[in-house]
This record gives structure tokens, C-alpha cells and sequence, in this order.
């Protein structure tokens, strides 16, 4: 018979669809299987009018098989079969679609899920394959026909006999290159793994023959081959069942064998979502980081679902990277996917999805807040500084998103608290929410300005990691009241009396203070006296926006010291401490000996802060002098 031309402009293209559009030829085998679903889907459709079909959806069966010898695999389906006319215009014109006419003409109808659109799915098999052998028996006829190609040199379509309806395409495989060992399409196990990643739901069964070495009966050392047909995909995904009929195993048990977690996650949230954004979701927040989550080597998103098929592993696209901790998945009919179904033609879509997604589970964790607390707490331990950094980034575009769900332990009982909870039982007369930082909790409810404000009935919030600040400086207030560090200029917490009391001591004390700020150094903006240290001899303060803190974290930062910000640090000495009185009578009778004083108060106060002193060894000779 006379060898077809392929219905193109150009060959080439052909080529390039071999060659070109997918990204891995694993994806062959999802391309058939996909196709065998859509033909067994008009089949059905049809049983639906048509009661001469007399088949039920648990007769409908796609079934693969391997022939090393001949190096074949073979997809083979007892669907709706094609006639010439349809071999000819579905297999011999490229890009032609008959599932997609199909499913254009049946778009209002429910039933209709067809996963074919594009026509070219077909031709990935030439991937992996010489030559393809298509035959098909349409439903109700007796006719059968052949098709077969060797690729880009045309192809033959002549009738043939088969037995039953259907169609069955064999794959041709390539012998093995140096660049590509296409046997290992020739092996059970990779044809049950390429199954399972990207047709595992697939709502027929796949079944596959395999040959397995069992005892022999009645023996007890003999074993034979014995050859068994098993189905390969688990058909109903568990996403699209009622939640209300799911029990916690099966989703526990659903998510470790997925995503390969040895514990249960903390929360699940199945969610299915109709209208602009019609999709299926089952996603899960687990209860611990992975161990490379705060890596570059992290990669987010969810697994993408078209009607049941892989489209992506990662679709990075669907969570906001402060979520990047959720597992899970989403299933839409509705995406736009280019020519390959690899990824998506148009991100419209996508982005619907992406922020219903991203307030279904800031909703979710909320909910975990309000009323699981201790499950929350643990949450947040996890990931809370993912949240954190994204109150942070992109200039606190997200901080309306990420408020409510950040909670600091503080000095109310030393628990955690939101700051909803915190701001609602703030005293009538308090200015500001107020926090402090710190390496520990512990080291910081010791700080001075922490005790001072304590002491007012004010609760501190504590600040231990090194986002906090910069989350809290960008969040700027909450619900009208502004963050306040205890430890900068800014805090105000004293009487106008005092205010005033302090004001003219400072005053009168000008010459000292200005001569200790002389003795210390450069390093230092101001010395200068307060009464809100409690009984606190010293302690450091900052002025400006960089606090102490700020200045700890920008200087762990790479390249830090050529252009960082510092903290202007002020030395602030407790009036009512017995040391102002000795540096007062002091600067009148020994001024060398207030120096070493200035210097030996500026070691502590940086101490205190958690700053390394600056010059150590002059600090052990100060001491040492006062010992003697």
C-alpha cells in the first residue's frame, strides 16, 4: 500500500513535536493511557442514550503489555474505537483533535470529562518509539483498520481484522543509546511507577500482566512463575470523595505515603471550590519543617491535576512563599495547558485559584488558633518564622494577609499571645504595644527597661528571633496602636513630674555626662541620666529606627561591614542609683577616676544588651584596679 503524507505544512513539524514540546519522555505514557480514558469516556457517554451498548463503567478497562523479546509495549482499550475516516483525520493531521470536537460539542453535558485537547499527545510515543502500530475497531461495526508509521515518513491506514472492538497501539521501543536507555520502558516496575505518578487517578481501571515467582503449591522450596493481571492505579482519587466519608486513617495514611512524612500532619483541609475557580483541593499542614526547609534547596507547590492527570509536581505558582509549608494538591478541569500539557498556556486561571487557595488556609489556621491552641503553638514553632518573613517582605504587602496569625510568648505568664489578645487587654493608659528583643526569653524579661515597664503593669511582648523587629517595624501598629521597643528613646511610660525631675537633672549634669561620653569613645552618641531603671545601675538604649537588635542581625549579614547601619547607642545611668551619686562627687575631685568608670559602665551596659564588650582586656585591667 501507498505510504500517506502527514497533513501538515511541513514535516519538520512533526519533528519538532517528537523532539521538542515535552520536556521528558516518561510523559508518553500518560499521553496514551489519557487517550484510552477519553475513548472509553464517548463509550459510556453513549451507553448513557444507547442501551444497545450494554456495558457498565466496571467493564471499561485500559490494559498494558510488555514484550521484551519483540521490544514492544502495548496500550490497549475497549472503548469507542475509530473508524478509517477518524484514523485518518485524528492520526494522519496533526494537532487534530478529536477529543477535543468531542468534548466542544458535549461541553454542557456533566458526564463529559475528556483529558485529550490538543491531538498531539499521540505523536510523544515517537520519543520512545520506531514505529507505532495502531488498530481500532469502532463500537457496532465489524470493520477494523490499521494504521502504522515510522515517523515523519508518512504513514499507512488499510483494514485489518481484530476481534473485538477498541483500539490498541503498540510502541515499536528504540534500541538502547548511549545517551538514553529507552529498555527500561520494557520493565513492570517502570510502567507501574510512570502509572502511579501520573495516571494513578484515572477513573478506569489499568491493569497489566505480571509475572511474579510464587511457591509452588504443595511444595515447600519449589517456585514457578505465575503470571496474574493486577490493576495498577487506584482509579478514585481520594480528593474527589465526600469528606464527610474519609476517616483520619485515610487521610494520615494518604499524606506519609505522598509526601513521605513519617508523622501525621496537624491540620487537612479538603476543599472544593465552584464557579470562577472550579477546582478540587486536599492540602495538609504538617507538624514539623522538613529538614531542608529553610534551605535554597526547598522547592514549594502543589501538585497540579487536570481531571485527574499529573500536570506538574510542583506548582509553585499555587502558594504564596509564606505557605510554602503546605503539602497537598489541586485538581482542575478548567486550566488552560499549552500543546504539551506540561504547564499552563494562560496563568489567569491560575491565579484565581492561587488566592482562593491562600485564604482557605489563612482561614484554616485561624481557626487552628481559636480553638486548638496547644496544635497551633506547635505549628508555629515550625513555621512561624516563614510567616514572619513574609510580614517582612515585598515592603509589608502581606501584612494584612499575616497579622492575626503571629503570636510572641511575653510577660504575661510567659505564654503565647496573638496580637488580637494582646492589644484587647491593654490598661486604658497605655500608649503603645510594647516589646523587647533578646537572644532568650529568660535574658530578656532581665532586662532593665523590660522590669521598668513590667513594673507600670504593661505586658511586653519578647522578640527572640531575628526576623521579629523587622516584622513588627513593617507591620508599623495594630489596630491603631503602635509597636514600641522598651529599649530605645522612644519609650514613654514616665509622669510629666518625672519627666520634668529627669529633665533638669540631665540639665545640670551636662558637663559630667558629656565627659564620660568623651571617656568611652566614638562608639557611643550619648551619655545621659534616667529614672526608669528600676534598681539598675546601667543600661543601653538606642535612638532612631536601627535598634541594638537591628544592628546584632544586619551584621551577621554578608558583606556587612563595608556599609552597615549601626544603632546610635546611648548610655543611660539610673539616677537614683548610689553609683550617679559616687561619678557626681567623683567628677569634682577625680576625673581620671570617672573615666574608668564611664568605661567600666559602658562594658556592663553592652553586657546587659548582649553585645560583646569592646575592648576586653582594657575591661579585666579596669576591674582589676578597683581590686586593689
Amino acid at each position: 500500500m501507498r505510504k500517506k503524507q502527514f497533513k501538515t505544512e511541513s514535516q519538520k513539524l512533526l519533528d519538532m513535536m517528537i523532539n521538542s514540546i515535552y520536556t521528558h519522555k516518561e510523559i508518553f505514557l500518560r499521553e496514551l493511557i489519557s487517550n484510552a480514558s477519553d475513548a472509553l469516556d464517548k463509550l459510556h457517554y453513549r451507553s448513557l442514550t444507547d442501551s444497545s451498548v450494554g456495558m457498565s463503567r466496571d467493564d471499561y478497562r485500559i490494559l498494558i503489555s510488555v514484550d521484551k523479546q519483540s521490544r514492544t509495549l502495548t496500550v490497549e482499550d475497549n472503548g469507542c474505537g475509530m473508524t478509517r475516516d477518524e484514523l485518518e483525520n485524528n492520526l494522519g493531521t496533526i494537532a487534530k483533535s478529536g477529543s477535543f470536537d468531542f468534548k466542544r460539542d458535549n461541553e454542557k453535558n456533566d458526564e463529559v470529562d475528556i483529558i485529550g485537547q490538543f491531538g498531539v499527545g499521540f505523536y510523544s510515543a515517537f520519543m520512545v518509539s520506531d514505529k507505532i502500530t495502531v488498530t481500532s475497531r469502532p463500537y457496532g461495526s465489524d470493520t477494523a483498520y490499521l494504521w502504522e508509521s515510522e515517523g515523519a515518513s508518512g504513514y499507512i491506514i488499510e483494514e485489518c481484522e481484530k476481534s473485538d472492538f477498541g483500539t490498541k497501539i503498540v510502541l515499536h521501543i528504540k534500541p538502547d543509546t548511549s545517551d538514553d536507555r529507552y529498555s527500561e520502558y520494557l520493565e513492570e516496575y517502570r510502567i507501574r511507577i510512570l502509572v502511579k505518578k501520573y495516571s494513578d487517578y484515572i477513573r478506569y481501571p489499568i491493569k497489566m500482566y505480571t509475572t511474579e515467582k510464587k511457591l509452588k503449591e504443595g511444595t515447600k522450596d519449589e517456585y514457578e512463575d505465575v503470571t496474574e493481571l493486577v490493576t495498577l492505579n487506584s482509579m478514585l482519587p481520594l480528593w474527589k470523595r465526600k469528606p464527610s466519608e474519609i476517616t483520619e486513617e485515610e487521610y494520615k495514611g494518604f499524606y506519609t505515603d505522598k509526601f513521605y512524612d513519617y508523622e501525621a500532619p496537624l491540620k487537612t483541609v479538603h476543599t472544593k471550590s465552584e464557579g470562577t475557580a472550579t477546582y478540587d483541593a486536599l492540602m495538609f499542614i504538617p507538624a514539623h519543617a522538613p529538614f531542608n526547609y529553610y534551605t535554597k534547596d526547598y522547592e514549594k507547590g502543589l501538585e497540579l491535576y487536570s481531571s485527574g492527570v499529573l500536570i506538574m509536581e510542583k506548582c509553585k505558582d499555587l502558594l504564596p512563599d509564606y505557605f510554602s509549608f503546605v503539602h497537598g494538591l489541586v485538581d482542575s478541569a478548567d486550566l488552560s495547558l499549552n500543546i504539551s500539557r506540561e504547564m499552563l498556556q494562560h496563568d489567569r486561571q491560575l491565579r484565581v485559584i492561587a488566592k482562593t487557595i491562600e485564604k482557605k488556609i489563612k482561614n484554616e489556621l485561624l481557626k487552628m488558633l481559636e480553638s486548638d491552641r496547644e496544635r497551633y503553638e506547635k505549628f508555629f514553632e515550625a513555621f512561624g518564622a516563614q510567616i514572619k518573613y513574609g510580614l517582612y517582605s515585598d515592603f509589608g504587602a502581606h501584612k494584612d494577609i499575616l497579622r492575626d496569625l503571629i503570636i510572641f510568648k511575653s510577660s504575661f505568664e510567659k505564654k503565647y499571645v496573638s496580637l488580637k489578645e494582646y492589644v484587647s487587654r491593654m490598661k486604658d493608659e497605655q500608649k503603645a504595644v510594647y516589646y523587647a528583643c533578646g537572644e532568650t526569653e529568660d535574658k530578656i524579661a532581665m532586662l532593665p527597661q523590660v522590669e521598668s515597664v513590667a513594673e507600670k503593669g504593661y505586658e511586653v511582648l519578647y522578640l527572640t528571633e531575628d526576623v521579629d523587629e523587622f516584622a513588627l517595624k513593617i507591620l508599623d501598629e495594630y489596630e491603631g496602636k503602635k509597636f514600641q521597643n522598651v529599649c530605645t528613646d522612644k519609650l514613654d511610660i514616665a509622669t510629666d513630674e518625672e519627666k520634668e525631675s529627669i529633665k533638669r537633672e540631665n540639665e545640670d549634669s551636662k558637663e559630667l555626662l558629656d565627659f564620660m561620653k568623651e571617656a568611652v569613645g566614638g562608639s557611643l552618641s550619648a551619655v545621659r541620666f534616667t529614672n526608669a531603671l528600676k534598681n539598675h545601675p546601667v543600661s543601653l538604649s538606642s535612638e532612631g529606627e536601627i535598634s541594638v537588635e537591628m544592628e546584632k542581625v544586619l551584621s551577621k549579614m554578608p558583606g556587612a561591614e563595608a556599609n552597615m547601619a549601626k544603632a546610635q547607642t546611648v548610655m543611660e545611668i539610673n539616677s537614683e542609683h548610689p553609683v550617679a551619686k559616687k561619678l557626681k562627687e567623683l567628677y569634682a575631685t577625680d576625673k581620671d577616676k570617672v573615666c574608668e568608670y564611664a568605661k567600666i559602665l559602658y562594658a556592663q551596659a553592652r553586657l546587659i544588651a548582649g553585645l560583646t564588650v569592646e575592648n576586653p582586656a582594657e575591661l579585666s585591667m579596669l576591674v582589676c584596679n578597683l581590686m586593689i
